[in-house]
C-alpha cells in the first residue's frame, strides 16, 4: 500500500488530479488507520489507463463507465484489461476511419477555392443533405442519398 505523494510521483499525476479521480469513482481508495489514504500497485495501472484515456479524448464519464468493468477485489488480469480495451478499440478505430475521411476529402475541399459547402454546388447540390444536422456534412462522413 502507498500513500498518495508515491503514487503522485510514480505517475506525475498532481496529488489534487489522484482526489479528483477518486471523487469521480475511477478510484476505490483504502485507508489506514489513521484516516490517511492507501493505494495498490494496481491503481498506478489504473490511473495511467485513465490519463491515456483522457489524452485520447474519451470523457471521464466513459472511463468511468468502463473502469467499472474491472474487478475491485484483485489486481485486474491481462484478460480484464484485454477485455476493457475493447470498448476502446472500437471507438478509436472510428475515429481513426473518421480522421482518414477528412484528410482524404479536405484537399478536394479546400482546393476548390469556395472554402464553404454551404455554396458548393459540386459538393453538396442543393444543400441536399441539410436535414442531417449542421456542418460539413459529407466531410463529417455522410452520403447523399443512393451513395454507396
Amino acid at each position: 500500500m502507498m500513500s498518495i505523494g508515491k503514487v503522485s510521483e510514480r505517475t506525475g499525476l498532481a496529488v489534487s488530479a489522484i482526489r479528483y479521480y477518486e471523487e469521480e469513482g475511477l478510484l476505490q481508495v483504502g485507508r489506514n488507520a489513521g484516516g490517511q489514504r492507501r493505494y495498490r500497485s494496481s491503481d498506478i495501472r489504473r490511473l495511467s489507463f485513465i490519463m491515456i484515456a483522457q489524452r485520447l479524448g474519451f470523457s471521464i464519464s466513459m472511463i468511468c463507465e468502463q473502469l467499472k468493468q474491472l474487478p475491485d477485489n484483485r489486481t485486474p488480469t491481462k484478460s480484464d484489461w484485454s477485455k476493457l480495451s475493447e470498448t476502446f478499440r472500437q471507438h478509436l478505430d472510428g475515429r481513426i476511419a473518421a480522421l482518414e475521411n477528412l484528410r482524404d476529402k479536405l484537399d478536394g475541399c479546400i482546393g476548390c477555392g469556395c472554402l464553404s459547402l454551404e455554396s458548393c454546388q459540386l459538393y453538396n447540390p442543393n444543400d441536399s443533405v441539410s436535414d442531417k444536422g449542421p456542418g460539413p456534412r459529407f466531410l463529417l462522413g455522410d452520403r447523399p442519398e443512393g451513395a454507396k
